[in-house]
């Protein structure tokens, strides 16, 4: 399997000539072109992990392409067809098994609502948090997409995120509210937390990708 970043928090994972796209959002790239699709992921309704536009351009090249998301999403993105899922839900888009994790988003702020977000792991091999600090229990990670700037995000706590989880290999995901220079101070943290239980950290820049 291969994961490819795109902008902010979007990943392409190729397995077997199959494509699976996970939070295709507004700070990420148009994503033209995209075929063999049988599944997207969003972990959550808001509009920098998923667009009604960014759908359609993969809907309409692969019209059987399968969206899963929580009950928000499915609520938000009502004009699309979204399989609810739930934590604790394990689901197989071939040749993808995903694992579902958490519930809700990491607190913004009182006055800003809490939604709803679920991880997910992709072939018990490539762990994404969404926007949150869930811990997926009883999985030794052995790849993680790691949260590095947003609203609800202190630097600290996504250390202890990354040293709780101890995976085989980490990089960097949901930078495009940083500045470059914030950006590589961020993912050097990162970088520690990671080392410190014998990971390696990969610096992902839109478009590289990572073979697991």
């Amino acid at each position: 399997m291969r994961v490819t970043k795109q902008e902010h928090a979007a990943l392409i994972l190729q397995s077997a000539e199959k494509v699976l796209v996970v939070d295709p959002g507004s700070f990420t790239t148009a994503l033209v072109g995209l075929s063999n699709v049988v599944g997207i992921v969003i972990t959550h309704e808001h509009a920098d992990h998923w667009t009604a536009e960014q759908l359609t351009r993969i809907i309409d090249r692969n019209p059987d392409a399968v969206i899963y998301g929580p009950a928000g999403v499915v609520a938000a993105a009502s004009d699309f067809h979204v399989v609810v899922v739930e934590a604790g839900d394990t689901v197989t888009v071939e040749p993808f098994t995903l694992r579902f994790f958490g519930g809700e988003h990491a607190v913004i702020h009182s006055s800003i609502p809490v939604v709803d977000n679920l991880g997910v792991l992709v072939n018990d091999t490539l762990y994404y948090p969404g926007d949150s600090y869930t811990i997926p229990e009883g999985v030794e990670v052995d790849t993680l997409a790691a949260p590095v700037g947003a609203p609800w995000l202190k630097i600290g706590d996504a250390m202890d995120f990354v040293l709780a989880v101890k995976p085989r290999r980490a990089f960097a995901v949901h930078e495009m509210t940083l500045s470059t220079a914030g950006k590589n101070m961020q993912r050097e943290r990162l970088a520690w937390a990671t080392e410190q239980g014998g990971g390696e950290f990969f610096v992902l820049e839109p478009g590289e990708s990572l073979d697991l």
